[in-house]
């Protein structure tokens, strides 16, 4: 519940942050998934989990304009594909 909490407080500022980057709409969905209380568990922690690694600036690529966020993408798309019947929901 850490990770949901963290990225509950840190999500609107990267957001604001990375700007224009093709996938955060996608993000934005999946935000909106991790807190719909209707959505189990262990699907809205697997998101908390891509999230955090979208937030967090420290990663397999630091997160600098277009270059930067390819990793981010990757994992933001994989768990987008993990979750997506409950992620459409929320787009």
């Amino acid at each position: 519940m850490d990770k949901i909490k963290f990225v509950m407080e840190n999500f609107w500022d990267k957001v604001k942050k990375a700007g224009g980057v093709p996938f955060v709409k996608d993000a934005i969905a999946m935000y909106k998934t991790m807190i719909d209380p209707e959505v189990p568990l262990h699907i809205r922690v697997m998101i908390a989990g891509a999230l955090v690694y979208f937030i967090v600036p420290t990663d397999a690529i630091p997160d600098i304009p277009i270059v930067g966020y390819v990793d981010d993408a990757a994992v933001i798309a994989s768990v987008r594909a993990m979750a997506s019947s409950y992620i459409e929901e929320h787009m």
